[in-house]
C-alpha cells in the first residue's frame, strides 16, 4: 500500500483494509475481547470490551501509524519521519519506525507526561520537546518536516493511516460474528472511519456509533452542516479525543459509515474509567472509555450484542489518581460537608461518633474560625467522607441532621 493522497475519486475501499490486515500480520496483536457482565445487565445484551490498550505501545495507534510507514518509496523512507503527538502516535511512529528501521523524530509538548516522554524514546524515536500545546508542537513537526524532507506522518488524516485503524473493525467481526452495534471514541476520526468503513463494507446491518467528549464534540456541528468545522478551545479530560477540527479524509467516511456520534460527559468519563478499573480490571485513558461513558449514560440505547472499543491504555498515573477521586466524587463514593457546631472541646468526638455509627470514613477534616458570619463561640467543621454510594450519602446526612447537625453543602 502506498500514499494515494485524499482524492475523493480514489476512495478508500475495503480491500484497502485487508490488505493493511496483513501487512500488520506479526506486528500489531489481535487484541482480546473480552466480556462484561456488568454492562451487559445494564444494556440488557451482551456487551464486550475490544482491549486495544491491550495492544503494543498501548493503543491502536501503532496498526495505522505502521502501514503508513510501510507504504513509503524507499527515498521517503531515507529521509526519514517526523510527527507531532503528546502520547500514543508518538509511540506508535516511535515503534513503527524501529521495526522498518526508518529514523523518526517526534515533537511533544514540554507539559507531556513523562513516562510517555520516555516510552516514545526507548521506542527508539528522537524526541524533541517544543510548544505549550499541541498546535504549536504540531507547527514545529511541519516546520521541520518542510526543512528536511522527512515524511510528516499525521496522526488521522491520511488513507494509509485510516485502513490500518479499519483492522480492528475486521477483528471484531472476527472474533464477535453476531455484533450488531460497534461503539468507538472519535477524535480526529480516524479509527471512527476505518473501522465503520469496514464493518459497513461487509455487515452494512451493524451500526457503527462514534462518542465524544462533550467538550470536544467537533464532529456533531460538522456532520450537521456537510463540512468539517472547528471548535475553539476544545476542553476535556480525554486528550486523545481532544481534537478542535475533524481530518477532510476521516470525515468524509464518518458522513458515510457511521451511524451517529454521541457526546458524554466529563463525569461520565471519569465514572467509566473507575468501571474499567475496578469490575474489568483494565487500566484505560479517557479517551479509551468513552465508549463506555455512552452505555453508561444511556445504556438501552445500544442493541446488542454490543463491542465498546477501549481505544488505549497510556494514562500517567497523576493523572489518573486525580481522574479516580473525581470518578469516585460522580459515583457518590466521596461526600463533603459542611456544619457550624460550638467552638468547645468535645463537639468534634461526638461528631465523629455520629459518622462512625454509620460506617463514613473520614478523610480529612478541616476548621475555620475566621469567617465573619460564623457567631462568636461558633467554628465551622469541613468534612470529606468516603462513602459506599448515593444511597448512604444520604443515610449520612441523615444522621447528622437527627443528632442536631445543620448541614451544608460541601
Amino acid at each position: 500500500m502506498s500514499y494515494r493522497g485524499p482524492d475523493p475519486l480514489h476512495p478508500l475501499i475495503l480491500d484497502d483494509v485487508r490488505g493493511a490486515q496483513k501487512m500488520l500480520s506479526g506486528v500489531a496483536r489481535v487484541t482480546a475481547m473480552e466480556g462484561s457482565r456488568y454492562l451487559s445487565s445494564l444494556v440488557g445484551a451482551p456487551v464486550h470490551l475490544k482491549c486495544e490498550n491491550l495492544q503494543r505501545t498501548g493503543s491502536f495507534k501503532l496498526r495505522g501509524a505502521y502501514v503508513r510507514i510501510a507504504g513509503l518509496r524507499p527515498e521517503q523512507r531515507a529521509a526519514g519521519v517526523v510527527a507531532a503527538s503528546a502520547g500514543n502516535h508518538a509511540q506508535g511512529v516511535a515503534l513503527a519506525s524501529s521495526l522498518l528501521g526508518v529514523h523518526a523524530t517526534v515533537f511533544m509538548p514540554v507539559g507531556a507526561p513523562l513516562p510517555k516522554v520516555a516510552a516514545t524514546r526507548e521506542y527508539g524515536a528522537e524526541v524533541r520537546l517544543h510548544g505549550q500545546v499541541v498546535d504549536e508542537t504540531l507547527a514545529a513537526a511541519e516546520e521541520y518536516a518542510e526543512r528536511t524532507g522527512a515524511v510528516f506522518i499525521h496522526p488521522f488524516d491520511h488513507p494509509d493511516v485510516i485502513a490500518g485503524q479499519g483492522t480492528v473493525g475486521l477483528e471484531i467481526l472476527e472474533q464477535c460474528p453476531e455484533v450488531r452495534t460497534i461503539v468507538v471514541g472519535v477524535g480526529g476520526g480516524g479509527l471512527a472511519a476505518g473501522i465503520g468503513l469496514a464493518v459497513k463494507s461487509v455487515r452494512p446491518d451493524v451500526k457503527v456509533i462514534g462518542v465524544q467528549a462533550e467538550g470536544a464534540a467537533a464532529y456533531p456541528p460538522s456532520l450537521a452542516l456537510g463540512h468539517p468545522v472547528s471548535i475553539e478551545s476544545p476542553t476535556t479530560m480525554a486528550d486523545g479525543i481532544k481534537v478542535g477540527r475533524p481530518g477532510d479524509v476521516p470525515f468524509r467516511i464518518v458522513r458515510e459509515y457511521v451511524d451517529e456520534v454521541r457526546t458524554v460527559s466529563e463525569d461520565a468519563l471519569s465514572s467509566a474509567l473507575l468501571l474499567c478499573l475496578e469490575r474489568a480490571k483494565l487500566v484505560v485513558e479517557p479517551a479509551g472509555v468513552s465508549p463506555v461513558a455512552a452505555l453508561l449514560s444511556d445504556p438501552r440505547a445500544f442493541q446488542g450484542p454490543v463491542v465498546a472499543v477501549l481505544s488505549g491504555g497510556n494514562v500517567d498515573p497523576l493523572v489518573l489518581q486525580r481522574i479516580l477521586r473525581h470518578g469516585m466524587a460522580a459515583g457518590g463514593r466521596y461526600l463533603s460537608l459542611r456544619l457550624r457546631v460550638a467552638d468547645r472541646p468535645g463537639v468534634l468526638a461526638n461528631l465523629l461518633g455520629v459518622l462512625s455509627a454509620v460506617d463514613a470514613n473520614v478523610l480529612d477534616v478541616g476548621h475555620v474560625r475566621t469567617d465573619p458570619r460564623l457567631g462568636l463561640t461558633e467554628v465551622e467543621v469541613e468534612l470529606h467522607l468516603e462513602t459506599k454510594g448515593p444511597e448512604h450519602c444520604a443515610e449520612v446526612e441523615s444522621a447528622l441532621r437527627a443528632a442536631g447537625y445543620v448541614v451544608m453543602a460541601g
